[in-house]
């Protein structure tokens, strides 16, 4: 049984249901998901869950994100992002790096935010993207973030400013980006955006898609323990009476505290994902003995 994660290099112009059904193909396994959506025009680090596996992608899905990506300046798009006809234009004043940075650092903290038009978030129980293809913009509700560093600095382009912004699941940064152009006098949209991180996975250890398929057609294992999921939790270690109660959904006594840890047993193998509840240690997700990764 295939059960783990998968780390991949998502390209521009696939969406992230695209490279699931990819991995579905190429590993013959139904269960597959990932930890975050990235656009079509986005590209990095999307997080695969497979097998029964993707009962942990919603730990992997909660995590501080880091972004790369370009603004431009002076023109605005029905998407916010440069898949997205141009709406508006307007005239870029001039701009230092010391007062772009300024305005930055003014949409650090935290903040509501509402998503944008096209997206991906259910309204009514209907996607806003499909909404706005019938030509309908409904009230949105704001969600919390916070944007914990949003660095600029200049771009390649006239009116292209890079940065990297660090912030919580959920953000949008074409909203950021868009927000940032606004605080400057003028209209803007994102033109390119590449996540490099999730919580403490990075797009660095990622294969792209081509990998992918190379290595799976050699017999090489892609597949990643499931511990990989979990990576941000804390970690406590059971002994082996103590896994076979979380096994049968017992409960267990652990340190103290008040967020989900990773329990692991003495090979260090992902046991279960255990959560505080009524003063002790309740598994949440149990992985069954032969849930181990085989490539």
């Amino acid at each position: 049984m295939t059960s783990g994660a998968l780390l991949l290099d998502k390209p521009s112009g696939h969406t992230s249901h695209d490279v699931v059904a990819i991995v579905r193909r190429l590993l013959h396994e139904r269960r597959v998901g990932h930890a975050g959506t990235l656009d079509p025009m986005a590209t990095g680090l999307l997080v695969v869950g497979v097998g029964p596996a993707t009962r942990l992608l919603r730990f992997a899905q909660a995590t501080r994100k880091v972004y790369d990506g370009t603004v431009r300046l002076g023109e605005a798009t029905d998407s916010l992002d440069a898949t997205g006809q141009v709406v508006a234009r307007q005239p870029v004043p001039a701009v230092t790096l010391e007062a772009i940075r300024a305005v930055a650092l003014s949409l650090t903290g935290d903040q509501w935010q509402v998503p944008p038009m096209v997206s991906a978030v259910r309204v009514g129980g209907r996607r806003l993207y499909a909404l706005a293809r019938e030509g309908q913009e409904v009230e949105r509700p704001p969600r919390a973030i916070h944007v914990e560093r949003f660095d600029v600095r200049p771009g390649a382009g006239e009116n292209e400013w890079d940065f990297t912004v660090a912030c919580t699941s959920g953000t949008y940064v074409r909203v950021l980006a868009s927000d940032l152009a606004e605080r400057l006098g003028t209209v803007g949209h994102l033109s390119a955006l590449r996540r490099q991180s999730s919580g403490r996975l990075s797009v660095d250890d990622a294969l792209t898609l081509d990998e992918l398929e190379r290595q799976v057609a050699a017999g090489v294992p892609v597949v990643t323990p499931a511990r990989t999921l979990v990576a941000s939790l804390e970690t406590v270690t059971l002994t082996p009476d103590e896994c076979a109660r979380v096994r049968t959904g017992r409960p267990v006594e652990a340190a103290a505290g008040s967020d989900p840890r990773a329990a692991l047993d003495s090979a260090g193998e992902l046991v279960a994902v255990l959560e505080p509840r009524a003063g002790s240690w309740w598994p949440s997700v149990v992985l069954a003995p032969d849930a181990r990764p085989i490539g």
